[in-house]
């Protein structure tokens, strides 16, 4: 029984300690490759993969793929209506703040309303000539457009200082072919200089310039002797007497005796 016994517990002995073996074993090898360092082997296997997506006639460049810089956006709200297109005309609420202090530098709320501009024309700066890819009418969105795709190096002093990153909210109104027709002059009223017509109705009639006299009304003859003060112009002269009619007996050619 001893002998029996003791060869059962060597026997559980040993494979208790096969097991713990085993597990220091796989625990050790799982940190090995937790802390081991990329290599550049798997740099180039990933620069492969990227490879393996162009044609064949392009051959591989090896090394790791950087992003320079990237246009990011959060949609706040999507529309339901026309998708945005280019090239187009948009015409959009917006908001403009610098990143680095989120001083607000322009708004369409400031110049009297909604902005229209062409898109896809590379009249603008290019994180808004792409920014409103994917939008629809009516939707809302948060653009953070690197310096890269702002104003560049420069910046646009005073305004924009160099190398401003820039965060802009937009709305998208509506989207169109054309440009928006130009405004309409005012119409002048009647009387102002240019519209060819007279005094506007219930317009007062200016006074004179002082140290002037109004010349008198038509049909009114200036008193007697009186001299028209200077820049009056002359009253209009008096019609001769009617002459006498044709039937009228003519005078003598010498008197009678």
């Amino acid at each position: 029984m001893v002998g029996a016994f003791d060869s059962r517990t060597i026997k559980h002995v040993k494979l208790r300690a096969s097991i713990s073996l085993f597990a220091l074993t796989a625990v050790a090898s799982a940190v090995a490759q937790t802390a081991a360092p990329t290599t550049p082997a798997h740099a180039h296997h990933t620069a492969s993969a990227v490879s393996s997506t162009l044609p064949k006639n392009i051959p591989p460049a090896r090394g790791v793929v950087k992003t320079a810089y990237s246009l990011k956006y959060v949609d706040t709200k999507l529309g339901t209506g026309e998708l945005a297109t280019t090239p187009k005309f948009y015409t959009v609420n917006y908001t403009g703040w610098l990143a680095a202090d989120g001083k607000k530098f322009d708004a369409s709320a400031d110049h009297g309303g909604p902005a229209t501009f062409p898109v896809g024309a590379h009249r603008i700066i290019p994180g808004w000539d792409t920014g409103f890819v994917g939008m629809k009418v009516g939707g809302k969105r948060r653009l953070f457009i690197p310096w890269q795709l702002a104003y560049g190096e420069a910046g646009h002093p005073p305004v924009i200082p160099a190398k401003a990153d820039l965060i802009f909210d937009v709305e998208l109104l509506s989207i169109s072919d054309k440009p928006p027709a130009p405004p309409k002059p005012p119409t002048p009223f009647a009387g102002q200089p240019g519209s060819g017509a007279g005094t506007a109705p219930g317009a007062a009639t200016p006074p004179p310039a002082s140290g002037t006299t109004p010349p008198p009304a038509s049909g009114t003859t200036p008193p007697a002797g009186s001299t028209p003060p200077a820049g009056t112009p002359p009253p209009a002269a008096t019609p001769p007497a009617t002459p006498p009619p044709a039937s009228a007996t003519p005078p003598p050619a010498t008197p009678q005796k």
